[in-house]
């Protein structure tokens, strides 16, 4: 391991993890930061689609992850700093002790990443959805439940801020996704690509038990209070979510979790 020990805030060796939270606005130029041992750990792993470029730790974090650094490059960094370097590094608390630079995959295409799915998939498509809470929740529902890829319109905030990926627990850094999309364009791809589309929408007549079977499921999930539009729902088929005791809906996420967990048992 290239174990650097920094004894000072200001070194420069660490500037791409200072001030976290005002930098997390303005993104990083391909790069991202993760925060925490289960996010280093997928981050590393075999199955993680992004690689490490650097660590930062408290240093009594660093006896603990010797087997998670283990598999890093390794002439990546690792620079080491007791506790009050690192806040004064990060510009804030970080109880975990533990920050990662990575950098992200390359940009996909969406006709790419269909032309790539196997024959029966599950894909979700999220769309206006800005709350980073939700974004990071949906990347971990897709996969726990197995889904192929994760879509998001151009509405939808950065699966790679760092609460997203935290939220995810790591789930961001392993998805196939494409960002950026236009939903109406990428209803139409998905259709023509042999997806049944499922708009999730409190309105709809057809409940997700009585969905008719079919080999290549998108579940598309808008934001909590405005929904999808109205004219994205006309190009999709209507999906609601059996309710009792005067709910008629859910948090974003959790509506995502019960169609994804459905269509999976089914598959």
């Amino acid at each position: 391991m290239n174990i650097i020990r920094i004894e000072a805030p200001d070194d420069p060796r660490t500037a791409a993890f200072r001030d976290i939270r005002e930098r997390d606005l303005t993104g990083r130029e391909g790069q991202f930061i993760a925060e925490g041992e289960v996010v280093l750990r997928q981050l590393v792993s075999a199955a993680s689609r992004c690689r490490p470029a650097a660590v930062l730790l408290a240093e009594n974090r660093l006896g603990g992850l010797a087997d998670v650094l283990a598999l890093s490059p390794p002439a990546m960094p690792v620079y080491v700093a007791p506790q009050a370097v690192l806040d004064g590094i990060a510009g804030f608390h970080l109880h975990r002790g533990i920050l990662a630079l990575g950098r992200k995959p390359d940009v996909a295409a969406l006709p790419d990443v269909l032309a790539g799915l196997p024959r029966t998939a599950l894909v979700v498509l999220a769309c206006g959805i800005g709350n980073h809470d939700n974004i990071g929740g949906i990347f971990r529902n897709a996969a726990a439940f197995g889904a192929d890829a994760v879509l998001l319109d151009r509405q939808c905030c950065d699966p790679f801020y760092r609460k997203a990926i935290r939220v995810s627990v790591g789930a961001v850094l392993r998805t196939p996704m494409v960002v950026g999309l236009d939903a109406t364009a990428a209803v139409e791809a998905l259709k023509a690509a042999g997806f049944a589309v499922l708009a999730m929408t409190p309105s709809a007549e057809l409940t997700l038990d009585a969905v008719p079977p079919a080999a290549r499921i998108a579940v598309v999930l808008g934001a909590e209070g405005p929904g999808l539009p109205a004219d994205l729902i006309a190009r999709c088929t209507p999906v609601g979510i059996r309710m009792s005791g005067g709910f008629d809906s859910l948090n974003v996420g959790t509506a995502g979790a019960i169609a994804l967990h459905h269509f999976a048992r089914r598959a």
